[in-house]
């Protein structure tokens, strides 16, 4: 597995945003994080990029425990939903942002920038501003700057890309017409780069539409992992089967002799 956590627990004040979570991912897969508000999303993706440190267990990362490992220096790309752009640099400017704080040769900044901006279909608008971009449009100078190698890792190779991509609802700020396209994109892109990506939705459809595998989350557990139709066909916990799909629910199911009998469940 490329990424891996195991037996990680943590608390705020009083709530457990996460209660011995434990899954594995393989490289090059795109994992959608699939639950309800505050089910512990989030809070799993920040661990993983460094943003949150567990109160117990491990995070690793091509092998590594990476729990001491600065954020900086993991080499992992996040995408935040709010885009979390400069809004007086242009579209050139926001993606070359981390590669100029190390002042490293412009000439290789510029090739990754320009290299950056076309992957991410962007080619022509490298001078305007994010208030002169649609929403998906600045999703995709967001995605553009993910990609851009760590400032860290800048002196070792310009052209690296980053381990691990994390996504945080990075389509919840925009229209639904553009979120689907979007979706598209995005699934093709990463394909194309390879990348370990993990993404955090609510969306179902999203999820079933865009990701190789999703982890189900609920109350900072984890109910269930595997492909979308394998989840769907087999779920393996009450919540998994009234959250992922469109649910029937039958009372007093004693009464009905045709279907399997689960231990303890009156419905």
């Amino acid at each position: 597995m490329y990424v891996e956590l195991k037996n990680i627990n943590k608390t705020y004040g009083s709530y457990q945003a996460s209660r011995n979570v434990n899954f594995g991912i393989e490289k090059g897969k795109l994992i959608g994080l699939l639950g309800p508000s505050g089910s512990g999303k989030t809070t799993i993706l920040r661990m993983i990029a460094g943003l949150e440190t567990p109160d117990s267990g491990e995070v690793i990362i091509d092998g590594k425990v990476v729990n001491d490992v600065p954020s900086s220096q993991r080499g992992i790309g996040f995408v935040f939903q709010n885009y979390a752009l400069f809004r007086y640099m242009t579209v050139y400017d926001n993606v070359a942002f981390g590669l100029k704080v190390q002042k490293a040769d412009k000439k290789k900044i510029d090739a990754r920038v320009r290299e950056l901006i076309k992957l991410v279909g962007l080619e022509g608008l490298e001078k305007r501003y994010p208030s002169q971009l649609s929403g998906g449009q600045r999703q995709r100078v967001a995605f553009a700057r993910a990609l851009a190698p760590n400032p860290q890792e800048i002196a070792r190779a310009l052209a690296l890309q980053p381990k691990v991509l994390l996504l945080d609802e990075p389509f919840a700020a925009i229209d639904a017409k553009i979120r689907q396209e979007l979706r598209s994109w995005l699934k093709e892109m990463i394909g194309k780069l390879g990348i370990t990506s993990i993404f955090v939705t609510h969306d179902q459809d999203e999820a079933i539409e865009v990701a190789d595998e999703i982890i189900i989350t609920n109350a900072g557990r984890i109910e269930q992992k595997g492909t979308p139709i394998g989840v769907y066909r087999n779920p393996e916990t009450a919540f998994t089967a009234s959250f992922f799909g469109q649910p029937s629910v039958l009372k007093d199911a004693d009464d009905f002799h045709t279907f399997a009998q689960a231990e303890g469940a009156d419905k």
